[in-house]
C-alpha cells in the first residue's frame, strides 16, 4: 500500500514537469458611461444610448466540441452609470422558431440562455453570475473557489427582459451596483465572462475561451475596463413579513392536549445592510420557514445520524464562505464539517419517557430568536464570514391524570461561527481558519447530559501551481467540549466513538472527565486541470476524541484513511460519445489501534452519447472490514467483503418526455446478504410552462447480520442480531406550473412504505472469528419462542424452561405520506406572497413485517393527516 502511495506521488510530480499551460489571449472590453438617459429595460436594445457602445463577440464553443466556433455567434455591449451596470446581448440564430423558451422558476437554467459572470472583487477566485433565459426567467449564482462552487441560493435584486426577432433574440440587463461587492477605487478593472447555451444542440459557448480541462474558471476571465467614479452603495434593505397559519390535527382519544385545529399569527424581519464597501450584514428576527419543503421519508437502521441538506433561505444564501468540509468527494466521510447549519433550530433533544395515562405536548422545532451573518471579501483578499444565532428555551407540557407541569426540552443556546481566509499569490494560494462555539444555558438537572460548551476550529491551506494544473490542499480540525460528567460520559460512549468497546485497548471510558478534546484533518495533492488525465492522492484522520456534532456534523471518529484517485476526461466528441469520463478509486482505512477497518476500490465512468442520452456505471469491491460500531458499544465485528455495482441511464433531456433509470446492487461474499435498489423516473413537459415529474423507487435489503438489541443475561451482554428481509417502495411526484417568471405553483408529494421482518435470530459469540459461521450462534427450536399475547420474543439459552431474557417483537411496517403545495408570487422585485398547504400522514401502529403496498397504502390514507395552511407575505424596502 505504501508503494502505491509513493508511486502515485511520483506520477503526479513527473507529470508536473511535462505540463502545458493554456496560451489563450486575455480579452478586454471597455464599458461606456451613460448619463443622464439610461436605457429602458425592455429587451429590445433599441434605445439610442446603446449606439454609443461597441459590439464585441467572437465566442468559442466549449461544449460539446471544445475550442471550435459555435453554431451561432453571440455579441454584447456594456454600459454603466453611477448606480447600475447595463448589459445588452444579441444571440444570433438562423432558425429563430427553434429557440427554446421555457417559463420556469428562478434558477432553473432551462432552455436557451445567456449569462454574464462578474469578478467585481477582481480576486480571480469569486464572481457573481447573472443568467437570463429566452423566456425572461432569471438565474443568479454566487461563484467561489475559482468556479468549484456555484451557490444558486443567492438572490440579488436586478432587472431584465428579452425580445425575439428574425435574427434570434436579445437580452437586456440592469444590475444595480448595490447588489455587487467591490472596493472603493477611482477606477476599476473587473473580471468578466459571457456565456451562451443553445439548448437544442446542448451547446455552450464563451467569450473568453477557457479550455474545458483548465484547472480553474474565474482566474481565466477576460477583463472589463473603463469603470470610473462608481461607489459601492451603503444601502439598507429591509424585508418585514407576516405569517398566518391554520393547522388541523388528528384527534387522539384521552389526550387532553389533542385538538382538531389551531390558528397562529406571527411576523418577523429580514434585513441586509452594507457595513463597509466590502462587508454585508444579514439579520433575521423570528424567521419562519413554513414554505420550505420537508425532508424525504426514511427508515434508518444504523447507529448513525442521517445527513440532510439545508433548505432554509437565511442559512443557504452565502453558505460557501462559512463552509468548512473536512473532506471532499462523495464517500462516507464527505459530509463531515465544522458547521452544519441544521443544528440551529433543530428538534428539541430531550424527550420525556411517558408513563401510563401520561401525555405530552412538545414543540417539533426549536425557535430561532434572532440570527445575524456578516460576509464579504476585502480588496486585500481577506474573505470574512461570521454568524451568530440564538435559539429559544423550549418547554413541553405534561399531563398525568389532570395534573400538569412544564419541562424544558431544549435549553436557551447561542451558536457562533467565524471564518477568515486570505488569498495571495494572484489567487493561486489561500490560507484560512474557522472557529465555532456552542453555549447552552443548562438550568435544569435533566438536561445535564448535554454539553454546556462546545468549540471547534481548524486551519486550511491551498496552493496551486503551473497555471493551476497542480494543487496541495491541507485542512485541519480540532474540537473541545465541556460539561458535567454525565455529558462527557455520553460523548465517550456515543456511536461516533464507543470508548466502552472491550477490545479497544487504546481508549478507555473515564467517568470522571468533564471535558473531551480531539483533532482531525486531511492532506491531498493532485492534478486538477489542463490535462485529460487527472489524479489525487491523500490521507485523512479523525482522532477518537473528535466531536463536532454540537454545531457540525461527524458520523465517526477514530479513523485514518488513505486514498488514490485517477480520472480521464475527454474534452471533445469522438466515435459515439459527445463526452466521456472514467475514474479509478482506491482506499484503505484503519483505526487508532492500527487495525485495518476497511479497504476497497472501484472503477466507474460514463458521459453523453451522440444521441444526447447520458449514462454512468461502475463496479467496486469492499474487502473484509472490521465494524467497530455494529455491536453498539460491544467488540468490533468482522464483516464479510462485498461487491457493489451501480448504473444510470437517462434519455435526451431536450425532449418533451424524458425518462431515466438508476440503481445499485451489492452482495456479500458469504452469508447471503444483499441490497438492491432501482429507481425509475419520467419528466413530461406538455408545454414550456408545465413540468410533471414522477420518480418511483423500490429497494430490497436482505442483511444476514442486522442488529436488533443488546440485552443483559446474568450480568453478561447479549448482542442480538437477525436476518432482515426489508422491502421499501416510494413514489416522488412533482408538478411545476409557471404562469409567468414571477408566478408559479409547485407540488411535491411522496408516499413511502417500508416493511421489515426478522428471521434467524442470532447472538454474537466470537465477533472476530476467521470463519463467518463461527462469529454467531443461531437460535433454534425452543431456544426462542414468540409470546403473541405480550408481543415479545422469549429466549431460553440453557433450555431449562425458564426465560433468560426477552425482546420486543422487532418487525416493523412504516407508512408515511408527505406533501407540499406552494403558490409563489413575486409581486414586486424582492417582495413575495406565499400560499402553502403541507400535509403529513404517518402510520406505524400495526407491524407484522409483511410488505403489501396496496394494503399499506390503504392503511396510510385511512389515517387522518396533519395539515398546515399558511399565508406568508414579505415586502422588500431599499433605503
Amino acid at each position: 500500500m505504501k508503494r502505491l502511495i509513493l508511486f502515485s506521488l511520483l506520477l503526479i510530480l513527473t507529470a508536473s514537469v511535462l505540463a502545458s499551460t493554456p496560451s489563450t489571449e486575455k480579452k478586454v472590453y471597455i464599458a461606456t458611461h451613460v448619463n443622464p438617459h439610461p436605457p429602458v429595460i425592455d429587451g429590445k436594445l433599441d434605445d439610442e444610448i446603446w449606439q454609443k457602445a461597441e459590439w464585441t463577440g467572437d465566442f468559442t464553443q466549449r461544449e460539446p466540441n471544445d475550442g471550435v466556433p459555435p453554431s451561432h455567434q453571440t455579441a454584447f455591449k456594456i454600459l454603466y452609470d453611477e448606480n447600475n451596470l447595463y448589459v445588452g446581448i444579441r444571440a444570433y440564430d438562423a432558425e429563430p422558431d427553434k429557440i427554446v423558451s421555457r417559463v420556469t422558476r428562478r434558477d432553473a437554467f432551462d432552455g436557451d440562455w445567456v449569462e454574464i459572470n462578474i469578478d467585481s472583487y477582481f480576486d480571480h477566485r469569486t464572481a457573481f453570475s447573472f443568467t437570463l433565459n429566452a423566456a425572461g426567467v432569471k438565474g443568479d449564482e454566487a461563484v467561489s473557489s475559482d468556479g468549484d462552487y456555484w451557490d444558486s441560493n443567492w438572490n440579488p435584486i436586478w432587472f431584465c427582459d428579452v425580445a425575439h426577432d428574425s435574427e434570434g433574440w436579445t437580452a437586456e440587463f440592469r444590475i444595480p451596483f448595490s447588489q455587487l461587492r467591490f472596493a472603493n477605487k477611482d477606477e476599476h478593472v473587473w473580471g468578466i465572462q459571457m456565456q451562451r447555451k443553445i439548448y437544442r444542440f446542448e451547446e455552450r459557448s464563451v467569450w473568453q475561451y477557457i479550455p474545458k480541462n483548465t484547472g480553474g474558471w474565474v482566474s481565466y476571465f477576460g477583463e472589463l475596463h473603463g469603470l470610473k467614479g462608481i461607489k459601492s452603495s451603503g444601502r439598507i434593505e429591509l424585508m418585514p413579513y407576516g405569517v398566518s397559519d391554520l393547522r388541523t390535527f388528528p384527534k387522539e382519544d384521552g389526550n387532553p392536549f389533542s385538538k382538531s385545529r389551531e390558528t397562529n399569527f406571527s411576523g418577523g424581519l429580514d434585513a441586509k445592510m452594507r457595513v463597509t464597501s466590502d462587508l454585508t450584514l444579514d439579520v433575521t428576527v423570528n424567521p419562519d420557514f413554513g414554505q420550505v419543503e420537508a425532508d424525504p421519508s426514511e427508515v434508518n437502521l444504523t447507529a448513525f445520524e442521517t445527513f440532510f441538506p439545508e433548505k432554509r433561505p437565511f442559512f443557504i444564501e452565502g453558505q460557501s464562505i462559512l463552509d468548512y468540509k473536512i473532506m471532499g468527494g462523495d464517500g462516507g466521510f464527505s459530509n463531515d464539517r465544522l458547521f452544519y447549519s441544521r443544528r440551529i433550530g433543530r428538534s428539541p433533544q430531550y424527550s420525556h419517557d411517558l408513563g401510563d395515562n401520561e401525555y405530552a405536548l412538545a414543540p417539533t422545532n426549536t425557535s430561532i430568536i434572532s440570527a445575524m451573518k456578516l460576509t464579504g471579501k476585502t480588496k486585500n483578499g481577506w474573505s470574512i464570514g461570521a454568524l451568530d444565532a440564538i435559539t429559544e428555551r423550549e418547554t413541553a407540557k405534561l399531563d398525568f391524570n389532570g395534573v400538569r407541569r412544564e419541562e424544558t426540552v431544549e435549553p436557551l443556546t447561542n451558536y457562533f461561527v467565524g471564518r477568515l481566509q486570505k488569498d495571495f499569490n494572484a489567487g493561486n494560494s489561500a490560507f484560512g481558519g474557522i472557529l465555532t462555539s456552542t453555549h447552552r444555558d443548562l438550568d435544569q438537572p435533566h438536561l445535564q447530559y448535554l454539553n454546556r460548551e462546545a468549540y471547534s476550529g481548524g486551519l486550511d491551506f491551498r496552493h496551486q501551481w503551473q497555471n493551476k494544473t497542480y494543487y496541495l490542499d491541507v485542512r485541519t480540525a480540532f474540537s473541545h467540549i465541556r460539561g458535567t460528567r454525565a455529558a462527557i460520559l455520553d460523548a465517550q460512549t456515543a456511536s461516533a466513538r464507543y470508548y466502552q468497546r472491550p477490545d479497544a485497548d487504546y481508549v478507555e471510558v473515564d467517568s470522571s472527565r468533564t471535558s473531551l478534546s480531539g483533532h482531525g484533518g486531511v492532506i491531498s495533492i493532485g492534478r486538477s486541470g489542463n490535462k485529460k488525465l487527472r489524479m489525487d492522492v491523500g490521507a485523512m484522520w479523525r482522532s477518537p476524541g473528535l466531536e463536532l456534532n454540537d454545531l457540525g456534523f461527524l458520523r465517526q471518529a477514530d479513523r485514518v484513511m488513505q486514498w488514490a484517485w485517477m480520472g480521464y476526461n475527454s474534452p471533445k466528441s469522438f466515435a459515439v460519445f459527445r463526452s466521456l469520463r472514467t475514474n479509478f478509486n482506491q482506499w484503505w482505512g484503519w483505526n487508532f489501534g492500527r487495525e485495518t477497518v476497511f479497504a476497497g476500490g472501484n472503477v466507474n465512468g460514463g458521459g453523453q452519447l451522440a444521441n444526447y442520452w447520458w449514462f454512468w456505471m461502475g463496479v467496486g469491491y469492499e474487502g473484509k472490514n472490521l465494524s467497530t460500531g455494529e455491536l453498539r458499544g460491544g467488540p468490533a465485528l468482522k464483516a464479510p467483503g462485498y461487491w457493489n455495482q451501480w448504473y444510470e441511464l437517462t434519455s435526451d433531456n431536450r425532449k418533451a418526455v424524458q425518462v431515466g433509470v438508476n440503481g445499485n446492487n451489492s452482495w456479500a461474499d458469504v452469508g447471503g446478504s444483499r441490497f438492491n435498489r432501482v429507481s425509475l423516473w419520467a419528466n413530461f413537459r406538455p408545454r414550456n410552462s408545465i413540468l410533471l415529474r414522477v420518480n418511483p423507487f423500490y429497494q430490497i435489503n436482505k442483511d444476514d447480520l442486522q442488529y436488533i438489541d443488546t440485552v443483559d443475561n446474568g450480568g453478561e451482554d447479549r448482542f442480538l442480531f437477525g436476518r432482515i428481509n426489508q422491502k421499501t417502495l416510494g413514489i416522488v411526484v412533482r408538478i411545476d406550473v409557471c404562469i409567468t417568471p414571477d408566478l408559479s405553483i409547485q407540488y411535491y408529494g411522496q408516499p413511502f412504505i417500508s416493511a421489515g421482518k426478522y428471521l434467524n435470530f442470532k447472538r454474537i459469540t466470537e465477533s472476530r472469528a476467521a470463519n463467518y459461521a463461527d462469529r454467531f450462534h443461531t437460535f433454534a427450536g425452543s431456544e426462542v419462542q414468540f409470546d403473541d399475547a405480550e408481543d415479545v420474543f422469549n429466549f431460553d439459552e440453557d433450555l431449562n424452561g425458564t426465560t433468560d431474557y426477552s425482546i420486543d417483537q422487532p418487525d416493523f411496517n412504516f407508512r408515511q405520506f408527505r406533501s407540499n403545495f406552494v403558490v409563489r408570487w413575486e409581486y414586486q422585485p424582492g417582495s413575495t406572497l406565499f400560499l402553502v398547504w403541507t400535509q403529513e400522514r404517518t402510520n406505524d401502529s400495526f407491524s407484522n413485517g409483511r410488505f403489501s403496498y396496496g394494503n399499506d397504502l390503504g392503511d396510510l390514507f385511512d389515517t387522518t393527516g396533519t395539515n398546515v395552511f399558511l399565508v406568508k407575505v414579505s415586502r422588500w424596502f431599499s433605503l
